[in-house]
């Protein structure tokens, strides 16, 4: 079974919304090193929730979004279109951290997809 594991959501000034989301949640706000990518550590490991990260807001990065660990992305993929969804942004390497993919559900959702794996590698 699979479950969310990340949030995503867009944000228009990543100053403001990081100054925000510390201020009402006391959540920890970090960038990713080369990227419009800030990491949110919204609480303790031991307790249940998830972490997520806050992005530049873009065409296909216009609305919140969870994402879903698989151990399979491209049989995740499969699944999703056979089921109806459309891909948004096909499988894509995270150097060193794994392969992520978005989607549409039937009822016009964005959702993402990630499979860890430490091996991948750009391109």
């Amino acid at each position: 079974m699979s479950r969310p594991i990340h949030f995503e959501l867009p944000v228009d000034d990543p100053a403001r919304a990081g100054e925000f989301y510390e201020r009402v949640f006391g959540w920890e706000i970090q960038r990713w090193e080369g990227a419009p990518y800030w990491l949110v550590t919204s609480g303790p490991e031991d307790e249940p929730g998830i972490n997520g990260a806050l992005g530049a807001r873009s065409e296909g990065f216009a609305v919140p979004t969870i994402v879903i660990g698989v151990a399979d992305i491209e049989a995740a993929i499969r699944a999703a279109e056979e089921a109806g969804a459309t891909i948004v942004t096909a499988k894509s390497a995270i150097p060193r951290v794994g392969f992520s993919a978005y989607f549409r559900d039937t009822e016009g959702n964005q959702v993402g997809l990630f499979e860890d794996d430490e091996s991948a590698a750009a391109g």
